[in-house]
């Protein structure tokens, strides 16, 4: 066993731990067990668990970036007094005093990126979960703590007619709904993560100098974000298209909450 399939077991455990117990519970509840709609449901089940556990994070990263943009002005003052100078004592001095500024405002330019951080591994553990159940199937093993006549029903479920396990470049089944899924999936997770951008950038922005850091950086996250999701969408199984999308989703709507809602830094 390597490294990262080491760190990563945990997290696959903990995935496939999840989603089995959504799916015995829909199970019990009167729903097929082989049904590709109650593998999805579980899926969003996870996401529900998932990002639930992650509101007092994303609380964090709101208040965060309100304190981001109250140093602005003092930020745009240190740039001003350091414009011109290149030397690499001004360079190191400018860099400790944008520091000691993000210290004493308790933030950082990176504090946006916290909860996709914190929902990687996740993320990780279930593509290679969705993405080795067809192997595994094949191989009549289980997976995490999927049992191996679970992962037989997970392999040959599908919702309107797409497979969860197929992906765009790696279809099965009825190749044509799995692209016509998978393409409708993709353009909804990546509308999703523009306008959670634009809602982001519309708050941190509000009353900064179009030449600022922050506003440079919201800009650039606007349009790169959403590029690198639909990009990488194309490599995704459909069950972890739902879990993106679904994830998604539920970004913008805390987004929107927090602009109707402002959280008290």
């Amino acid at each position: 066993m390597d490294f990262l399939t080491a760190v990563m077991e945990p997290f696959r455990w903990l995935v496939s731990a999840i989603m089995v117990a959504f799916h015995d519970f829909l199970a019990g509840a009167g729903m097929s067990a082989a049904s590709g709609w109650t593998w999805t449901l579980s899926i969003i089940g996870l996401v529900l668990v998932i990002r639930a556990a992650l509101i007092p994070v994303f609380l964090a990263q709101v208040r965060a970036q309100r304190r981001m943009q109250r140093l602005q002005p003092d930020l745009k003052e240190l740039q001003d007094r350091y414009r011109g100078r290149t030397d690499q004592a001004s360079r190191q001095a400018m860099a400790q005093e944008q520091m000691a500024l993000y210290r004493k405002h308790g933030t950082n330019p990176f504090s946006a990126c916290v909860p996709l951080l914190i929902q990687a591994p996740f993320f990780l553990a279930l593509f290679q979960v969705l993405s080795g159940i067809s192997g595994a199937a094949r191989q009549g093993a289980g997976i995490g703590i999927m049992r191996p006549d679970q992962v037989e029903q997970f392999d040959s479920s599908s919702i309107f007619g797409a497979p969860l396990s197929a992906s765009l470049l790696h279809g099965s089944g009825d190749v044509t709904a799995v692209a016509v899924l998978a393409v409708a999936m993709i353009l909804v997770m990546t509308a999703c993560q523009f306008l959670t951008q634009r809602l982001v950038a519309a708050r941190t922005m509000a009353g900064q100098d179009s030449d600022s850091p922050l506003v440079r950086q919201q800009k650039v996250l606007l349009y790169v974000l959403p590029l690198v999701f639909g990009a990488g969408g194309i490599f995704f199984p459909i069950g972890v298209l739902v879990y993106w999308t679904v994830s998604n989703l539920w970004t913008l709507g805390q987004q929107f909450l927090a602009a109707e809602r402002p959280v008290r830094a």
